[in-house]
């Protein structure tokens, strides 16, 4: 009987000497280093963008909380907050979240020193597990944004909110077309590069990302509801806009910000305003673009002079596959042909 009993221990094992923990210390990042020197290149770059949508989560998070968390705080109620910021805002696939999840991870321990407690990961995945089995969901990031119309437009335009913000969406939602602007530029637009002058406006689109800066010009509109300039002009004067910022965060209380939207503010904005119109199709920050050199080509505009309003490229195969696609019901193959 006695044999069955487990022996206890005779002493308390002595904690580690200094020399072992250097020892143990240099093994560890010497482990780190070398994972590190074998990991794919592919996966570091996947990492470092993993991290960038993290900063740009947290200035999402500061621009509604007025408060601005450090990026280190990698914990319970962030990581969920990630996943759905990921899943409602940027519309991300769920196997797509599922990877920035580690990537974060990651990063926070081998590039900031951070543990990441496992509760975090756990909760995270938790709030991951139901999107994986949305066919939707599943479904997102397999094809090109749509690209918005100008019946599109209309239909958001008669949904818009009352008051200030309203004024602010559509503005911002115009402009963005009529420059085909990228979110960052729509975001990084001045309200002194935005000049008023007889025909329409002047607008210098800044440079972003390392693309050169564009000058363009925004033609009065047909349609008052979705003219540009008007919309521009009324946001811009009621709102007494004349330096800093084209646009500006507005609080619950109506309240301007002083700081600008940052570019996924943009992309909120619009996508939040297409839904408030119930439109059949899910638009991005990229629909505007999109909608714009589709729009202007099937209204017999010259590439060239398309390209210079959108900043592309002459030999851009994303800005050929938009003039392909607006083509494709002009002097098609199957027209005409005796059928």
């Amino acid at each position: 009987m006695a044999d069955l009993i487990p022996r206890q221990p005779d002493a308390t094992p002595a904690a580690y000497d200094a020399a072992t923990l250097a020892v143990l210390h240099a093994m560890e990042e010497a482990a780190e280093k070398h994972l590190d020197a074998i990991r794919p290149h592919n996966t570091k770059r996947g990492y470092a963008n993993d991290w960038a949508l993290w900063e740009e989560f947290h200035d999402w998070l500061a621009e509604r909380t007025g408060h601005r968390l450090p990026l280190t705080a990698v914990t319970k109620g962030t990581l969920v907050g990630f996943v759905v910021w990921l899943d409602t805002i940027k519309l991300a696939a769920p196997n797509s979240i599922d990877r920035r999840i580690t990537g974060v991870t990651v990063t926070a321990r081998n590039e900031h020193s951070v543990e990441v407690p496992k509760a975090a990961t756990v909760a995270a995945r938790q709030a991951l597990k139901p999107l994986k089995n949305d066919p939707e969901r599943v479904a997102r990031g397999r094809g090109k944004a749509a690209a918005v119309t100008p019946e599109q437009l209309r239909q958001m335009n008669a949904a818009v909110a009352d008051g200030l913000t309203g004024l602010r969406d559509r503005a911002l939602w115009l402009v963005a077309f009529a420059i085909a602007g990228r979110s960052a530029e729509v975001a990084a637009l001045r309200a002194e590069a935005i000049v008023h002058v007889s025909q329409g406006l002047e607008v210098h689109v800044p440079a972003v990302k390392g693309r050169p800066p564009r000058d363009v010009v925004v033609h009065y509109g047909t349609n008052p509801d979705t003219c540009p300039v008007r919309a521009w002009l009324t946001w811009s004067t009621t709102a007494s806009i004349t330096s800093g910022p084209a646009f500006l965060p507005i609080d619950v209380w109506g309240h301007l910000g002083d700081r600008p939207l940052s570019p996924e503010a943009v992309r909120e904005i619009i996508a939040r305003n297409a839904e408030r119109a119930g439109l059949s199709v899910r638009l991005t920050g990229h629909s505007m673009r999109a909608g714009f050199i589709t729009t202007s080509r099937r209204a017999g505009k010259r590439e060239e002079k398309i390209r210079e309003q959108s900043g592309h490229a002459e030999n851009s195969p994303a800005f050929w596959g938009y003039i392909r696609e607006a083509d494709k019901w002009t002097d098609a193959a199957s027209e005409d042909i005796g059928l």
